[in-house]
């Protein structure tokens, strides 16, 4: 190795933890998402529009540098990590970190992740990092709805985000995280942090950064970090349903040697961002209500409702019933896809009896009764996959998806897939799968929130989210907090939902 090389490790644990679901989150859900280490992560990431993805490529330009590739693993949301299964990650990743040189670290977090041991094991990891690496530039990219601790500031060197939701800039996150470290390992710049909390709780249901309150918010980030020069500004809308005493929202700054000027840049925006608390708290109809707006919508072009309650990307289980019991019961006159139940048993009976044969089904209701019992219906398999496919994007583009073994099922003329994993419908490639165009449909129904708009946005006349009982649920007072005080969560809804 060339005198001038300088040596970069790169980690990756990202994982978004729901307090409130019955699951725990163990080896598969990685190893059927992201789980790789050294030249195959670097393989595994290349040509994705991906955190890791953006090193791959930033590494290719930059011949001055060599990456390492620790541990690199993401799990969809879900329930709280098996407290076994997230020591040991941690723990791998800090002896690839021991007894080497380093010039610089980066870790590619979400900055929500649970424990069902430690609640706060993000903060643990950083906290692991600096203390294994010694004063080398660190940086961390998070995820824009971290629960963000304060205290990591005073570990991470350089703390930014996504600034989009739906989160289609993670790419360019990550490549700003690197340019910033270059730049502070060749003296260029002294990053210093600032988290600033807003002590508020907020729902994600109203949180899209293309319009309303926090579009404003991202805005009003851009001209305080121009006005004061700042490294990064970044706001984080937190996560609602992990019940951790760090839970909210917050402002991330960083400048070039000024912890003054951090700190009063974040304070600034977390103000503006305080202000804006009641516009994120909306209303939405019931199923019954939504169904009967898209039906009436749909002659003129598809309609999707939405059920944010059991997104899976918010940590919902697949598996609740309310919008889809409402949709039995109104049996719409339009061609009709629900996407979709997670169920392994169901799809190993489908797999069993083969495409064209009758199967007795009861849809939802499986994992727990407190969102709703399940539904009992008569169906016909229509078609059998092996789950996988690759991401069209924008979102995660170009990263594989497991999804198991599903099935298609047909209930008179509602077309219904039910999958081997609990994995968000968020991208075309999961209906091509099936053999469906969300396109010639007149409703799709899809347990999902507003990651779907970024693959989806142009494709419905309407998009309709609902309000369900889920572990993902729009009425955050009505969930079981231990962690989070009362004075923090939302107020009152301010409106409806457009």
């Amino acid at each position: 190795m060339a005198a001038s090389t300088k040596r970069i490790a790169i980690a990756r644990l990202s994982h978004e933890g729901n307090s409130f679901s019955p699951l725990i989150t163990g080896p598969e859900e990685f190893r059927r998402r992201e789980w790789t280490v050294g030249t195959a992560a670097r393989d595994f990431y290349r040509g994705t529009r991906s955190e890791i993805g953006a090193v791959v490529d930033w590494l290719d330009t930059h011949s001055e540098w060599q990456g390492s590739f620790l541990r690199c693993c993401a799990a969809p949301p879900g329930g709280p990590v098996a407290q076994d299964l997230l020591d040991s990650i941690i723990d791998e990743i800090l002896s690839g970190l021991v007894d080497r040189s380093w010039d610089a670290v980066y870790l590619s977090l979400h900055g929500a992740l649970i424990g069902t041991g430690d609640l706060a094991p993000d903060l643990t990891l950083v906290r692991a990092v600096r203390t294994a690496v010694g004063r080398v530039p660190f940086a961390v990219s998070l995820d824009l709805h971290a629960n963000l601790d304060p205290a990591v500031a005073g570990y991470a060197d350089i703390v930014t985000g996504y600034r989009t939701y739906p989160h289609v800039d993670t790419y360019e996150t990550a490549a700003k995280a690197l340019d910033l470290l270059a730049r502070a390992v060749a003296g260029e710049i002294a990053p210093l942090c600032h988290v600033e909390p807003l002590g508020a709780l907020l729902g994600s249901f109203n949180m899209r950064t293309d319009a309303g309150p926090m579009a404003e918010v991202e805005a009003r980030a851009d001209e305080i970090a121009a006005a004061r020069g700042l490294l990064a500004l970044t706001p984080f809308g937190g996560f609602a349903y992990g019940d951790v005493t760090c839970a909210g929202a917050s402002v991330a700054a960083c400048a070039d040697g000024d912890a003054a000027a951090a700190r009063d840049a974040a304070r600034e925006l977390a103000d503006f961002f305080r202000a804006r608390r009641d516009a994120f708290q909306i209303a939405l109809p019931r199923p019954e209500a939504a169904l009967r707006q898209a039906v009436a919508l749909a002659a003129g072009g598809p309609v999707a409702v939405l059920d944010p309650a059991d997104n899976p990307m918010s940590g919902g289980i697949g598996d609740t019933p309310d919008l889809f019991r409402a949709l039995l019961e109104m049996r719409p006159p339009v061609p009709t896809v629900f996407a979709f139940f997670w169920d392994p048993d169901l799809v190993a009976r489908a797999r069993a009896v083969g495409p064209g044969a009758a199967l007795s089904c009861r849809l939802g209701g499986r994992l727990t009764p407190d969102y709703g019992m399940p539904v009992a219906a008569e169906a016909r398999v229509v078609r059998l996959t092996d789950g996988r496919f690759v991401n069209e994007g924008p979102m995660e583009q170009g990263l594989p998806v497991d999804l198991g073994p599903t099935a298609l099922l047909d209930l008179d003329g509602i077309r219904v897939i039910v999958t081997s994993s609990c994995q968000s419908p968020n991208d075309r490639g999961y209906f091509v799968l099936h053999g469906l165009d969300p396109a010639h449909a007149g409703l799709v129904c899809v347990k999902a929130k507003n990651h779907f708009r970024a693959a989806f946005g142009g494709t419905f006349r309407r998009i309709i989210d609902c309000d369900t009982a889920g572990p993902a649920a729009l009425d955050l007072a009505r969930l079981p907090f231990r962690n989070v005080p009362r004075e923090r969560l939302p107020r009152a809804a301010s409106g409806t939902a457009a």
